[in-house]
């Protein structure tokens, strides 16, 4: 039986910015909401500075020919406590009904990939799953646990090239 399993590509958010609303509502409901100066207004704002092509900030996408699957950004400075961390991956997250599929580990693949080619030279992140998760896998290490905007989350740091 032939495999009707839909390719899953790889895309910039500027090559597809149609895609802003959805990526943006996506991170309203997962973290903006329980924040009360957050709106999805506000969030479709921050997601649209995301156009880059070679540098962050940039969002790539992971879709199928008929729906977009999940996203991930290559940011700058994301937690103010660190000011000087400047390049981190954030805002990884993958519809529902796409997930355990290794798409998230594929978005943050393609991340760690982006920055090595613009001469990024360390990567950070903070994770709510305090084990590192997929992070661990794929080479991240772990620095401190903090609370952060009222979460206990992991940072967590990679050395490229």
């Amino acid at each position: 039986m032939p495999d009707v399993t839909p390719t899953v590509q790889l895309a910039l958010l500027a090559d597809y910015p149609q895609a802003i609303t959805t990526i943006a509502r996506w991170y309203y409901y997962q973290w903006g909401q329980t924040n009360p100066t957050s709106n999805l207004t506000g969030v479709e704002q921050d997601v649209a500075g995301y156009l880059q092509q070679t540098s962050a900030p940039l969002l790539v996408m992971a879709k199928t020919d008929k729906q977009l699957l999940g996203a991930a950004q290559l940011k700058i400075r994301e937690m103010d406590i660190y000011p000087d961390r400047e390049f981190w991956v954030g805002g990884v997250y993958v519809d529902e009904q796409a997930r355990g599929k290794g798409i998230a580990s594929l978005l943050v693949s393609d991340i760690i990939q982006r920055a090595k080619r613009a001469g990024i030279k360390k990567l950070h992140l903070q994770s709510e799953q305090l084990d590192g998760g997929i992070y661990t896998k794929l080479g991240f290490k772990p620095l401190e646990t903090v609370i952060y905007n009222g979460h206990q989350v992991v940072v967590m740091e990679m050395t490229l090239g």
